[in-house]
């Protein structure tokens, strides 16, 4: 596996998208849950996942939806959290 070490670096500069990205590697999740699991901010977890998202290695699974939005790991994403975790 190649490892993008570009985004690798971005994601584990921040201690709030390598514990997204690790919470949502288990499974998707809403802002409020990762809120309650990783007891950070409603603000820091929903600014991380607009960041995550626009890098592509995270994506809203229920855009339609103004409310209980999920968020998972797109493939890219699957393979860097493996990488981040190493």
């Amino acid at each position: 596996m190649v490892i993008n070490w570009e985004l690798k670096g971005y994601i584990t500069a921040s201690r709030y998208r390598v514990a997204i990205m690790q919470a949502l590697a288990k499974e998707p999740k809403t802002p409020k849950i990762l809120e309650k699991e990783l007891n950070i901010k409603f603000s820091h977890i929903s600014r991380a996942l607009k960041e995550l998202s626009d890098k592509g290695v995270a994506e809203c699974l229920t855009p339609a939806l103004h409310k209980q939005k999920y968020y998972g790991l797109t493939a890219t994403g699957k393979k860097v959290v493996v990488d981040c975790t190493n």
